[in-house]
């Protein structure tokens, strides 16, 4: 029997109740790879103290979708997913960021099957250091507690494999054919954001975003499109334009047609299925946006699949 490699399905992760809301916050606010507060020894206390003031908030959204988010089940189906695909020598896992399964989790079960070999895929397609390079470095150390060692590769980003972009150009075309005339729809790209002081210092997300809507727009010759950020926080600067007033710059320009593309998403969670969803819907009804509408996400799409066997054979070969 042939030696099985393992698959690790890196994602951010979301609560999976309403309790694990602030705990959740808090592994978020404390990751440095993220965002900084204050030196490094009083950012635990910070982040206890912004967690208090947001957690009720946010628990409130994700009552609205559910009273969960739906992150990990996503993912778990696409780990399944991948798996079929992939075949018999390989097993897929789920390592998510900030609740569970924490890395060390997916580590263990891997162990307790006696895989010795893992190929690390991060579901970011566009790297950053405060996603992609987050989970990265989350699982380094956890790995460097495992012994004995195991054999690791990783891919780190995929925002211009060809099969990526054929299954974003296959949802903005089911997106589109829900309008009656095609060409007065505006496709608005919404990325979530970052500070802009990322980018000041090298990081490539900005240039990845971008060179996926080019990808994705050289097949919509027809349609004219926008790209924004959305799920700011905090008091720096962040990537402009923001997608509320990419919202307010198209409806004065008298716009009523606008399909959403969320990109750096893959999966469905609070940004999509309440910041676009709910809350930017209902900012364009108020600006006179009526026909509204978003992509649908990649979630456990067949061509999504296939870009990510595509990515782990490329990466073992």
């Amino acid at each position: 029997m042939s030696e099985k490699t393992a698959v690790l399905l890196l994602q951010m992760g979301g609560p999976d109740s309403l309790e694990s809301v602030e705990p959740f916050l808090y592994n978020l606010f404390s990751d440095r790879d993220i965002i900084k507060i204050g030196p490094a020894f009083l950012q635990p206390f910070i982040a206890k103290m912004i967690v208090k003031r947001r957690a009720p908030k946010s628990a409130s959204n994700y009552r609205q979708i559910g009273g969960r988010s739906p992150l990990r089940q996503l993912t778990e189906q696409q780990a399944a997913a991948l798996e079929t695909a992939l075949g018999d020598s390989y097993r897929c896992f789920v390592a998510m960021r900030y609740w569970h399964p924490f890395a060390p989790e997916a580590l263990a079960a891997i162990r307790k099957l006696g895989i010795k070999k893992i190929v690390a895929v991060s579901l970011y397609p566009h790297y950053s250091r405060a996603t992609s390079g987050s989970s990265f470095n989350d699982l380094d150390r956890s790995l460097k507690k495992c012994s004995p060692p195991f054999e690791v590769r990783t891919v780190g980003q995929f925002y211009d494999h060809p099969i990526y972009i054929k299954a974003l150009v296959e949802k903005v075309e089911k997106g589109l054919a829900a309008f009656t005339d095609r060409s007065k729809v505006k496709l608005f790209f919404s990325a979530h954001s970052l500070p802009q002081s990322f980018i000041d210092e090298g990081d490539p997300y900005l240039d990845h975003i971008q060179a996926t809507v080019r990808l994705v727009m050289q097949q919509f010759s027809d349609v004219t499109h926008h790209l924004a950020f959305q799920s700011r926080a905090g008091p720096v600067k962040w990537l402009e334009p923001s997608t509320g007033n990419k919202l307010k710059e198209i409806a004065a320009a008298g716009h009523t047609d606008v399909l959403m593309v969320p990109l750096s998403f893959v999966s469905d969670h609070i940004e999509t299925l309440h910041e676009i969803d709910i809350e930017y819907r209902e900012e364009a009804d108020h600006l006179g946006i009526t026909n509204f509408r978003r992509m649908e996400s990649l979630n456990d799409s067949p061509l999504f699949i296939r870009c990510l066997t595509e990515l782990v054979r490329g990466c073992v070969a």
